[in-house]
């Protein structure tokens, strides 16, 4: 992933000048190739939320301040060059339901899903992660987008072929033809779980996935990004990006629910479609 800055005060990324507000993200090399897209993922910093959501956090299910939170999400939006009411997300619920988004939606309460999808343009895709794992997933050919959250749960669900099968319904999308990229997650060093819990994800990824490493104490670690990765090459998807950052490792730049004891804000992703 490459890293980049973006000043509040305009939808072009740069350095940010003396006194300006300014947002750190990555954007997958992968996806940069494609003009017809915008994208970004956010660290946490750039916004006006205090204490444990300091600053960027785009949630308002996590005790935060309602009108800091609006104003994260207008700056990311605003940063893409788009404004806060022009973009749809879902709230999450760690399971892999698909929610085909379209104008529609726009001012309507977000539907309760793990993935949204679209192939309508000027409608970017937002969602919010402290842990999970961001999965992006485009198709150039029928000219559609995708964001999926894949927590343990997600991925015992496989969200992942959820959403790429979603894609294929509603927009034709042949997987081969996809490009995935796998935002910041939690590590397998620092996401020690329950063995029933690598079992379940286990069962839903190809035979042979390594997902797991020893832990110190006897308890499994999960290999959450191996098991995302695995569940798009089983799909199909023909070409495949991880970022192979670990959000719990590196809490000076994302928001992570482990690493911060459950008191912390929500990164965001945002991808579109190009007017």
């Amino acid at each position: 992933m490459q890293r980049i800055t973006f000043t509040s005060s305009s939808t072009t990324a740069g350095p940010a000048s003396a006194g300006d507000e300014h947002l750190i993200a990555f954007q997958f090399e992968g996806l940069l190739d494609y003009s017809e897209t915008s994208h970004a993922v956010f660290t946490r910093h750039g916004g006006v939320s205090a204490g444990a959501f300091a600053s960027l956090n785009l949630s308002r299910s996590v005790g935060d301040d309602p009108g800091a939170v609006a104003e994260n999400n207008r700056r990311v939006l605003h940063a893409l060059g788009y404004r806060r009411e022009q973009a749809v997300t879902a709230w999450l619920v760690h399971g892999h339901d698909v929610a085909v988004m379209t104008r529609d939606d726009l001012g309507r309460e977000p539907p309760r899903a793990d993935a949204v999808v679209t192939c309508e343009r000027g409608l970017p895709l937002s969602m919010r992660f402290a842990d999970c794992a961001p999965i992006v997933l485009y198709d150039p050919v029928r000219q559609a987008i995708g964001v999926a959250h894949a927590g343990w749960r997600g991925a015992a669900m496989n969200v992942v072929e959820a959403t790429v099968r979603a894609m294929a319904d509603a927009f034709g999308s042949d997987p081969r033809r996809m490009w995935a990229g796998i935002g910041p997650a939690i590590g397998v060093e620092r996401y020690e779980v329950r063995p029933d819990v690598v079992e379940q994800v286990a069962a839903a990824c190809p035979p042979g996935t390594r997902l797991a490493q020893p832990g110190r104490n006897g308890r499994p670690h999960l290999d959450l990004a191996a098991a995302v990765i695995a569940q798009s090459q089983q799909a199909g998807v023909g070409a495949i990006e991880a970022s192979g950052m670990c959000t719990a490792s590196n809490t000076r730049e994302w928001f992570s629910h482990r690493a911060e004891n459950g008191l912390t804000g929500r990164f965001g992703l945002v991808v579109a479609l190009n007017p």
